[in-house]
């Protein structure tokens, strides 16, 4: 059951769409990663799905109701991001007693546990935090209130690499024991892929693709070695009516050596006969297949360099 639903999704700020006619779905009781390079879309998109922002076009329900403006969507969701305020005189601990109040689903050990876990001064104001430990705590009151819809934009900014791994485990421990709908924005995808099932990707305000991890993980397949045989691959064994389309990253990493990444659904089946010619045949990480979706050119970065 589609517990958000958008049709034709846009929003424009004057000329800039930040949203482009955006039409998706996503489940009840799922973790989807909202994925895509600065700019794409992704605060935007979160912040009318919380009902901060009303649509410039297009049709956007949450519990199958409008969300802007909406206090029932309001009182069943949670948004944390950097922009989160709480009173300057009130110390965190002052703030952990509050926002109870305002969560009917609010675990009050578990936050108490990971506020103690990760070593958070309850004395302290949250105006005097550091980026990392801003981020921390607001992951805390995140999970701990168990909202119906958690949206998390960038949760892990200014975390080390432990705290970040600690915010995972703990995030999907929680949502094992309590499921809800979480949608998390992140340039991690490397560090998210194990707790997502789905992942939304969008590329200058439109949806690239959307799809379930496991089938992202096959989405494609990297070959690199010697370039002679890599090319006679691509002559053999891309189908399609334009089997280019189906080259997603083509690089040159030594003299006569060729990294190429290709679409699975573009491969013709025999293809496997190439391990025998010198050439590796990868998986591609979801960090890389991302950016080579949302590249601008096959050959990335390389190519600035060969217009001279």
């Amino acid at each position: 059951m589609s517990e958000i639903e958008g049709l034709h999704l846009t929003k424009a700020y004057g000329e800039l769409h930040a949203i482009q006619d955006l039409s998706f779905s996503i489940e009840a009781n799922t973790i989807t990663g909202l994925i895509g390079r600065n700019g794409a879309g992704k605060t935007t998109l979160l912040k009318m799905i919380a009902g901060h922002l009303r649509p410039t076009r297009g049709e956007l329900k949450v519990f199958d109701q409008r969300p802007f403006d909406n206090l029932v969507i309001a009182g069943n969701t949670i948004f944390v991001n950097d922009s989160m305020t709480f009173p300057e005189s009130f110390t965190l601990q002052n703030i952990l007693k509050e926002v109870a109040t305002f969560y009917p689903n609010w675990n009050q050990s578990i936050a108490q546990g990971l506020f103690d876990y990760f070593q958070l001064n309850p004395h302290q104001c949250h105006s005097n935090l550091s980026k990392g430990s801003k981020s921390t705590f607001q992951a805390v009151i995140g999970i701990a209130s168990r909202c119906p819809l958690t949206l998390m934009d960038e949760p892990t900014t200014g975390m080390d690499s432990a705290v970040r791994k600690d915010f995972y485990r703990a995030l999907l421990k929680d949502y094992i024991e309590y499921p809800r709908t979480v949608i998390l924005s992140s340039h991690l995808l490397g560090e998210l892929e194990d707790i997502l099932e789905d992942i939304l990707l969008l590329d200058q305000g439109t949806k690239k693709l959307q799809m379930s991890t496991l089938d992202m993980k096959q989405y494609a397949l990297g070959f690199r070695g010697n370039a002679q045989a890599i090319e006679a691959l691509l002559r053999g064994h891309l189908r399609g009516d334009t089997p280019e389309e189906g080259i997603l990253r083509r690089e040159e990493f030594a003299k006569g050596s060729l990294y190429v990444v290709v679409k699975a659904e573009n491969l013709a089946v025999g293809y496997e006969r190439i391990r025998r010619q010198d050439v590796e045949v990868m998986p591609i990480a979801l960090d890389d297949l991302c950016n080579y979706l949302t590249a601008k050119t096959k050959g990335g970065i390389d190519d600035v360099f060969k217009r001279g």
